[in-house]
């Protein structure tokens, strides 16, 4: 069997998403009014929002913006301000009063007389708090709320469109200027996806079959992550009964390996 062994290998899985994503349009464009320069983005556990933001920030203008990415947001208030000042080249202040004011600042040195915007992206922001959230707002807030200049991107599961719309955060959920909310693959995105990998990996006839590829579909529900998963262990599945195609059968055989207990 012409086994393509490289669909296993991570940077190809991450190059076939990315490419999904781009093509689908998720492209974060900081190119906003004021009041729009909050922004956020909530989908289910493996629809492929961390590389969704890595698309997107691949799209940006890099002599214009400064990226500040933030991939645990469970550091606390003072962890969001710190890793804020170390990002822009500042040394942290002690106090949590001090380090807060001198982020503000260096975000507006950078904005003002750099003349680069900073963009604040905040992977699985639903783990945020209440108090952070305030926080992120007041970064947000310059000139009396004529201007900003920090422009910033929520990326979290459902929860976090539910916990913005709680009263306690009205004022952060009235500046958020777009609101994008993920969905699945569609069957047939699900198919491009698939035979996106394996064209990557070196394959371009067919290798599953129709069966296969519907039944990898709805078993992962059309989530990026569980099409991997289901995906290689269906190829692993069909090169241990030596097939040459991956069919209904072993894409079965894969689903139960991946559910079962």
């Amino acid at each position: 069997m012409k086994h393509p062994v490289q669909v296993h290998e991570r940077d190809r899985i991450q190059r076939a998403a990315t490419q999904r994503m781009s093509n689908r349009g998720y492209t974060y464009r900081a190119r906003q009014r004021p009041a729009e320069m909050l922004q956020s983005v909530a989908c289910l556990v493996g629809a492929g929002k961390t590389v969704a933001a890595r698309a997107a920030i691949a799209a940006l203008d890099q002599t214009r913006h400064t990226l500040l990415y933030l991939p645990d947001p469970t550091t606390g208030t003072r962890g969001i301000h710190h890793h804020v000042v170390t990002a822009l080249g500042g040394r942290p202040a002690h106090g949590s009063a001090e380090l807060a004011a001198q982020a503000g600042s260096l975000i507006a040195a950078e904005h003002g007389e750099r003349g680069r915007l900073p963009l604040l992206v905040i992977d699985e922001a639903h783990l945020l708090t209440h108090t952070q959230l305030e926080a992120i707002r007041i970064l947000t807030n310059s000139e009396m709320d004529a201007a900003s200049p920090l422009a910033c991107l929520l990326i979290g599961q459902p929860t976090l469109r539910r916990m913005l719309r709680l009263g306690v955060l009205a004022a952060l959920d009235q500046r958020i200027g777009l609101r994008y909310a993920m969905p699945a693959m569609t069957p047939e995105q699900t198919t491009a996806y698939i035979t996106h990998h394996l064209q990557l990996a070196g394959r371009a006839d067919t290798l599953f079959s129709d069966d296969a590829m519907a039944l990898v579909h709805d078993a992962a529900r059309g989530l990026p992550r569980a099409v991997n998963n289901i995906a290689t262990q269906a190829l692993v599945a069909a090169m241990a009964d030596r097939k040459n195609i991956i069919d209904e059968q072993s894409a079965r055989a894969a689903v139960n390996e991946i559910t079962t207990d």
